[in-house]
């Protein structure tokens, strides 16, 4: 039996254990859009379903299979790989905290802020998709 691309990336999203929020902040792509995916009222572009993989961490390729199996592209720990916002502003030149204010805002397509208390927020920058759309080279020494 062939699974649609909506039970594909729901099948992604428990075996991953993350939550369509946390969808929407690794791709980029609007709420609306990654809801509307889940229930299958419409299906994304074959280039924007190798998108949401990557930005996922899975294979290219995921979508495309009849079973797709959770296998983390070219990292074998198991989880995406990170990148931390200090890092992430040495690398695009910039202080930490606006890489922090724009995790916030929810302008930087290739990570996400999450809000834990008044005062602290948790960061989460996939460490590959930034590399992607930010065209730069990132150590494996700054990869958590």
């Amino acid at each position: 039996m062939n699974m649609n691309f909506n039970e594909k990336l729901k099948k992604a999203m428990q075996q991953l254990e993350i939550s369509q929020a946390q969808v929407v902040g690794l791709t980029g792509i609007g709420k609306s859009s990654i809801s509307q995916y889940l229930s299958g009222k419409n299906t994304p572009s074959v280039e924007r379903q190798k998108n949401i993989a990557v930005s996922l961490g899975l294979d290219p390729e995921y979508f495309e299979q009849d079973e797709p199996i959770v296998k983390m592209a070219k990292h074998n720990s198991g989880v995406i790989p990170e990148l931390r916002t200090k890092d992430a502003g040495k690398l695009m030149r910039m202080n930490h905290k606006t890489v922090e204010d724009g995790l916030k805002q929810g302008i930087f397509p290739w990570g996400y802020a999450i809000r834990t208390s008044e005062n602290y927020h948790r960061y989460f920058i996939n460490a590959r998709r930034f590399a992607e759309l930010e065209g730069i080279e990132v150590p494996s020494e700054m990869v958590v």
